[in-house]
């Protein structure tokens, strides 16, 4: 559990063995009610690829809503991932030839990112959300999410953002 994803170094990345980062879209790399990103995601996409990190948007987003959300930032992307299934990151990891071992999935949802990395044994990092909103379907899923974190802070009372 890390802040955001913008405070994840290379070096943490690369001192964790890890040279591809699945990433989500919607209030992970950019709010989900934007249609560009930011000048920090453009420095920490530089730094990571500065290391030969390699960066893949990995979203229930549509084909178009991903596609110019990253535009500038030339990320290739898997639409329609179905998360919290494990579908859209098996096809990442197929498709550009990855190895689980040195793969993460980082998004800002429990109960689908974090779901489908580990159901598909890909280790995850949950950043918290860009923004405080959400689109009207992710708030169902904040629900059941709320319902887990009670759960997991009884479990593990030292649960805590890094």
């Amino acid at each position: 559990m890390i802040e955001n994803i913008y405070s994840i170094s290379p070096e943490f990345l690369l001192d964790n063995n890890i040279n591809c980062v699945l990433t989500d879209l919607d209030n992970t790399l950019v709010p989900w009610n934007s249609k560009a990103g930011s000048d920090e995601l453009r420095n920490w996409l530089a730094s990571v690829k500065k290391y030969g990190i390699k960066v893949i948007v990995v979203s229930n987003n549509s084909h178009k809503r991903i596609q110019e959300a990253v535009r500038d930032y030339e990320l290739p992307f898997v639409p329609r991932a179905m998360k919290p299934l494990s579908i859209g990151i098996r096809h990442a990891i197929k498709t550009f030839h990855l190895s689980k071992k040195n793969t993460v999935m980082i998004g800002d949802q429990l109960m689908t990112d974090v779901v489908s990395a580990n159901s598909c044994g890909v280790r995850s990092i949950l950043v918290k959300p860009l923004v405080r909103t959400d689109a009207w379907n992710t708030t169902i899923n904040r629900g059941f999410e709320k319902i887990v974190w009670n759960m997991l802070i009884k479990k593990y009372p030292d649960l805590h953002w890094k």
